[in-house]
């Protein structure tokens, strides 16, 4: 019996491990927030909606500073000539080197509706880039869990390799000592040993494998994972019902995003005619000009300002107007076309993961079953080989034909475990 303490150590020290593996969940949560997939998609986010912004401020037109500069061969005024300064009397200055300095302001007041619809078109890109985030999201979490299954999987497939080969250890040690005694030939410890030599191999690759996927997953997640805490599995008869499943799945994201691309098409034939419309444009200056006076030299200057409105209209642009249009409608009709194949597609992985589903289903009741079968064949060879009714040969395999049957086991039920998230996948359920 051990003693007091020394059991209270052990279960802290067993407390210590569980609280410093990692969970299913806090990985899932930690890659949703910084997990560089995800820092792309808010950026491209963040893009669109810097994009939106700029569509809307280009409405309000812009306002800038200019100067200019210009040398005459013959002298020029400040500002231009009328009736009233002439008849005045006063002194006019003249110079040939002018400068002006001013703000103008320039805005659109009507671009047949071609604003408008930007500003729509770059809205719908925008909700089209957070819903893709969302997706992107759910992809995220779907691989993650589908890794971190695997590892559990290796984990206690490298449990029960483990399990065996201390099973071959103590065989190979009794058959020594059988031999010792002249009651086993020497060839039975040849077969033994080799056995056990492969059955070391096998544990070191499935420790190598474990550190792969570990690896593969730390690079999803976004930091290093060095222990995982075990999921909780209960294989149950699947009931999943394809109509009801694809009735859900028509409102889900995925296709949401395709009805975004849609309408955005749309938005894109409607900017295209605006140019069949007026263009109307309002332009303003204010400033002032500066020179010197051929006859006084001295320094002078004029404030001008001014505001107007110009319209255009295109009259023939030999058919680009109309090829815009129908470059645009022809992207309509590729978005109702990728909406309708998606559709298909939905329905087609929704049938094949379903049936994934019943299938490692099956599997694992038939390998259940099988381990059940040959851990009595094992038992059953062990009794036969100790009363030297059967060959070292015929113990080995039944030994190994169980190792085999319990890693099929572990496989199918954690394959089981991945087709229903995988479903949860196709429905975004991975994200609440």
């Amino acid at each position: 019996m051990k003693h007091p303490v020394i059991q209270s150590l052990l279960v802290l020290s067993t407390m210590s491990v569980i609280l410093s593996a990692s969970t299913l969940n806090g990985l899932i949560e930690y890659a949703t927030k910084h997990s560089t997939v995800i820092k792309q998609s808010q950026s491209q986010v963040e893009l669109a909606k810097f994009t939106r912004k700029q569509s809307s401020a280009q409405q309000y037109g812009e306002v800038n500073v200019v100067g200019d500069y210009t040398h005459y061969n013959i002298e020029r005024t400040l500002a231009p000539l009328v009736p009233s300064s002439i008849s005045s009397g006063s002194p006019i200055t003249t110079s040939k080197d002018i400068f002006s300095a001013g703000l103008k302001y320039t805005a659109p007041l009507f671009t047949g509706f071609a604003q408008t619809r930007q500003v729509e078109i770059d809205k719908i890109a925008t909700q089209m880039s957070q819903v893709k985030m969302k997706l992107g999201k759910e992809q995220l979490v779907y691989n993650i869990r589908s890794l971190y299954l695997s590892i559990l999987a290796q984990k206690e497939i490298f449990s029960a390799q483990r399990s065996f080969t201390s099973a071959l250890r103590k065989l190979t040690k009794q058959i020594r000592n059988e031999v010792s005694v002249g009651r086993k030939a020497n060839i039975d410890l040849l077969k033994a040993k080799a056995d056990l030599q492969a059955a070391r191999t096998q544990e070191k690759i499935l420790a190598s494998n474990i550190e792969t996927t570990k690896a593969s997953l730390s690079a999803l997640v976004g930091k290093r994972v060095k222990k995982i805490s075990p999921v909780r599995i209960k294989v149950k008869k699947p009931h999943y019902s394809i109509d009801r499943l694809y009735t859900k799945a028509t409102r889900l994201a995925k296709v949401k995003v395709e009805e975004m691309a849609e309408k955005k098409a749309e938005k894109m034939i409607a900017k295209s005619k605006a140019s069949s419309l007026p263009q109307v444009n309002l332009a303003a200056y204010a400033g002032k000009n500066y020179g010197e006076d051929l006859a006084t030299n001295n320094w002078d200057d004029e404030t001008l300002w001014q505001v107007g409105v110009n319209v255009s209209y295109n009259l023939v642009d030999f058919g680009k107007r109309d090829i815009d249009t129908q470059k645009a409608k022809i992207a309509k009709m590729q978005a109702g076309f990728q909406k309708e194949q998606m559709l298909l597609d939905l329905k087609k992985l929704l049938i094949q993961g379903v049936e994934k589903v019943k299938q490692n289903y099956a599997t694992y009741l038939g390998n259940v079953a099988g381990l059940h079968l040959s851990k009595k064949a094992q038992s059953i060879e062990q009794v036969r080989y100790d009363n030297d009714a059967s060959t070292l040969n015929d113990l080995l395999l039944a030994k190994g034909k169980t190792w085999l049957a319990k890693a099929k086991v572990i496989e199918s039920k954690y394959n089981y475990q991945k087709s229903t998230y995988y479903i949860d996948y196709l429905m975004e359920r991975g994200i609440n």
